[in-house]
């Protein structure tokens, strides 16, 4: 299991950790900002009309870049833009806002960011417990409450735990050495110790992991605990520890649970943005065309049906029962609504594909949020000196609540609970004001002398995912013996070896990634899908400027027997 015996090198801080693989380290970054370009179509493709199913970030890249190419993206959109980039202006405000999905982006995420800086968003580190944005933290666990500024302020076990993480991460999985291999782009080291790792931990959770470890080992169930509930980084871990080691082993190489921002003003600027936007150089278009210009404002309803026509073509019927036909259909929607909203025809996927569509498993999530008339938690506590409130980890019924500073003169806004799996569904028959009552009462037992009702303003707004009938769900959490299912899943992109009936619908999404929850993952597999869509209509890449297709019989994810 571990590679405990094998040197380590020291990590080159000099280069910085991206999403760069390692299932598929191709520099998706490199590629979207080459000055050549993603492709070239062919003359008589100019102008052509293609399906994409979703205004989510996946569906809204591939829409910009094709549209860059000299394509006529034709948008559907069943709820709302953005997808899971949600943000939503408390009444009355402009820019005061709850993110309901997105809402901490790691820089590692630079396929992301390429659009971030594109559209000219401002950023700012994101408020996690224990990070100078925070300012303070409080670590509420049994009974106990724990004020800190950073790890050193809290008592030594808290410091026992992160070693122990470490420890389990070099000893098990050679983690020094490979985020260097991802600092450096090594693709060769990378792989080699990627693919030594997925046939040994697919099929293992990751409390396995922790518990079988030597490092977790020789300390207490309680150790494991503190873990599960506070973690490090983003917080409390437990609610994963049903997943594949896999997924997590990922999260932390890549450090999408490191160095996150979020976006003034809100997260759904993004896809909102790309809708907007003029790019340059654009091919075929005249100047100043965007999505909405070609859309004539607004995006097509959603899709009701897609199946093959008798014309070859695909044939996407909307809610309201227009039928248009397209050559290529890309469809960003969560997977599961491709059998519970949307009438796919079963031959245009394979059975092993439906299989690996329907088994993805999703994890719940809710968020409860309140504005208030100011950022009163940075008052000090006359007694103590300490911020008389702080972004606090938990396991009571909250379990993580993050305080957001709009300025000293702007209402600003508490996220009161943001729970996963059981502790979400426990707010799932909620109404909103109960659960910020709930939330409330577990707050004051930890702030009994903060009066957090007093400073409320507004209505709060809520949401619980998986209640949701466009995501049924806040993202993929794969659990282990998935990994057969997220390869066939990613890889579909690469139809020269389907069958002609199974060509030109394209699946792209975080769920669809390796890196499910994070907006990377989005981001890189709809751009798979654009090489794929150029590809399904006659064109190609430039010899200058390979893309992830080019390259993917050499760096694509190992497939393991079936």
């Amino acid at each position: 299991m571990g590679n405990s015996s094998t040197t380590t090198t020291a990590p080159d801080q000099s280069k910085p950790v991206t999403i760069f693989g390692p299932d598929f380290p191709f520099a998706f970054d490199d590629w979207i900002a080459h000055p050549d370009g993603l492709g070239q179509l062919p003359a008589h493709r100019l102008g052509e009309e293609v399906a994409i199913v979703g205004a989510g970030m996946a569906g809204m890249v591939a829409a910009y870049e094709l549209m860059k190419l000299g394509l006529k993206p034709v948008i559907y959109e069943a709820s709302k833009m953005g997808g899971r980039l949600r943000s939503q202006v408390f009444e009355g405000t402009q820019d005061v806002v709850a993110e309901l999905g997105g809402m901490r982006f790691p820089v590692s995420g630079t396929a992301f960011y390429h659009y971030v800086h594109l559209l000219g968003l401002e950023t700012r580190d994101f408020p996690n417990p224990l990070t100078p944005a925070s300012g303070s933290t409080v670590i509420d666990l049994e009974g106990n409450t724990h004020y800190a500024r950073s790890l050193q302020d809290l008592p030594p076990i808290f410091k026992e735990v992160a070693d122990a993480w470490a420890q389990a991460l070099e000893d098990d999985a050679r983690f020094s050495d490979m985020q260097n291999a991802i600092r450096n782009r090594d693709v060769p080291a990378l792989k080699r110790m990627w693919n030594a790792l997925v046939p040994l931990w697919d099929d293992r959770t990751f409390y396995d992991f922790i518990a079988n470890s030597k490092a977790f080992a020789k300390l207490s169930f309680h150790h494991r605990e503190i873990f599960g509930q506070v973690g490090f980084g983003t917080g409390g871990w437990d609610s994963d520890f049903p997943n594949s080691m896999l997924e997590i082993l990922r999260v932390v190489l890549t450090n999408c649970d490191d160095n996150q921002r979020l976006i003034v003003g809100g997260a759904d600027q993004v896809p909102h943005g790309l809708w907007r936007h003029a790019p340059t150089p654009l091919v075929h278009w005249p100047a100043g065309t965007t999505l909405q210009s070609l859309h004539s404002g607004a995006t097509r309803a959603g899709v009701a049906a897609v199946a093959r026509a008798a014309d070859g073509r695909l044939a996407v019927t909307d809610t309201w029962g227009d039928t248009r036909h397209y050559n290529a259909v890309l469809t960003t929607c969560q997977s599961w609504l491709l059998t519970t909203q949307i009438a796919v025809e079963e031959s245009l996927f394979s059975h092993k594909m439906w299989m690996a569509l329907d088994r993805t498993r999703y994890m719940q999530s809710s968020k409860t949020f309140v504005m208030v008339d100011r950022p009163f938690w940075k008052d000090k506590d006359p007694e103590t000196g300490r911020d008389v409130m702080s972004m606090t980890l938990t396991d009571r019924l909250t379990r993580g609540t993050y305080l957001f500073d709009n300025g000293p003169d702007k209402p600003a806004v508490i996220c009161l609970s943001y729970a996963w799996m059981g502790d979400a569904l426990k707010m799932l028959p909620q109404t909103p004001e109960k659960r910020v009552k709930l939330a409330l009462q577990a707050l004051k037992k930890i702030y009994p002398k903060v009066d957090i009702a007093s400073h409320i303003i507004g209505d709060p707004i809520c949401v619980s995912w998986e209640a949701d009938p466009y995501f049924l769900g806040a993202f993929k959490g794969a659990l282990p013996g998935h990994y057969r299912y997220n390869q066939r899943m990613y890889a579909h992109f690469k139809q020269d070896g389907l069958p002609p009936e199974q060509r030109g619908i394209f699946i792209a999404g975080d769920d669809v990634s390796w890196t499910p929850a994070w907006v990377e993952g989005a981001v890189q597999t709809s751009l798979n899908a654009v090489w794929g869509i150029v590809q399904h209509l006659g064109g190609h890449t430039h010899a200058t400027n390979p893309g992830p297709g080019d390259v993917f019989d050499t760096l694509g994810p190992m497939a393991l027997p079936e």
